[in-house]
């Protein structure tokens, strides 16, 4: 018998009276299903189950306040994190940001949302925000960074648990290198991929040079690392929350939406709407008391 766990998350409210309810609900599907463990009280708990993994999830994603994360028990812990950067590890849109010191932010910021809500097609919907910011210096990306940008809770976290337990982390935006080499750098991710905006003698020209990171470069990345390191699918966790996420989402053991648009939320393994991002490490079955951050 293949066993699997369910995990239910909720930092700082989860009680004996969820637990139970939510041991009730499963054992609706699966009479053999079993309270497991706490992770951490009150925060993180184990229920292990012998039933399909998206009947678990379909039988219990309606707890209020929880989150699920529902998979095979043998493997959870994973040795690739695929992260996208822009509200997932960070919680902006960098050219959004970006655009405000042009002046720009309401015209390029509806842009980027009809694309993350997978309304647009990415690629053209990139060239035409990135056009619309020719002329601006190259030096306000570091006062971007400097004065907006800021690390979504738990990122640290996350990314450095990971790195000491021997998994590889990478960073991989439809967004650019400007922003996502210095992030990886905060948070401790090995690898990054990302867009790189062309610019001439000091200020942007409007372009986006070499091939484009979009939803199809992100699933392209992720499984040539995955293969590079030698690990099986369910290796590998990935966590977005836009619509060019979904394929890189689809193709990972977990894939994970944070925050997420409908479009992504739809087809991911599992949702984070209540908790931060380490809360992934719960997910793996790994308790606070080993966590890392920076």
């Amino acid at each position: 018998m293949a066993w699997g766990i369910a995990t239910l998350i909720a930092a700082g409210r989860l009680d004996d009276r969820l637990v139970d309810r939510a041991l009730g609900l499963l054992r609706e599907i699966d009479p053999t299903a079993e309270f497991a463990a706490w992770l951490d009280e009150g925060a993180a708990a184990d229920l292990r189950f012998s039933t399909d993994v998206k009947a678990v999830r379909w039988a219990l994603e309606e707890l209020p306040g929880v989150d699920l994360i529902a998979q095979p028990e043998a493997g959870r812990a994973k040795m690739l994190l695929v992260a996208d950067m822009d509200s997932t590890i960070i919680g902006q849109e960098c050219i959004d940001e970006l655009a405000d010191y042009a002046g720009l932010k309401p015209q390029i910021a509806a842009i980027t949302e009809r694309a993350m809500q997978g309304e647009l097609d990415f690629a053209a919907a990139l060239r035409e925000r990135v056009a619309l910011l020719a002329g601006l210096e190259v030096g306000l990306i570091e006062r971007c960074l400097a004065e907006r940008v800021r690390p979504n809770p738990g990122a640290d976290t996350l990314v450095r648990t990971m790195r000491a337990r021997g998994a590889t982390c990478m960073l991989i935006s439809g967004g650019f290198l400007s922003f996502a080499e210095p992030v990886a750098e905060w948070l401790g991710f090995d690898r990054v991929r990302a867009n790189r905006l062309g610019a001439a003698d000091g200020v942007l020209d409007g372009s986006v040079d070499g091939p484009i990171v979009d939803a199809a470069g992100k699933r392209a990345a992720l499984i040539e690392v995955r293969e590079e390191l030698g690990l099986p699918p369910a290796a590998v966790l990935a966590v977005g929350d836009g619509a060019n996420d979904r394929p890189m989402i689809q193709e990972a053991g977990l894939g994970v939406a944070y925050r997420a648009k409908p479009a992504l939320a739809e087809v991911a393994d599992a949702r984070l709407d209540y908790n931060d991002l380490d809360a992934l490490l719960w997910g793996q079955g790994i308790p606070r008391g080993e966590w890392l951050s920076g």
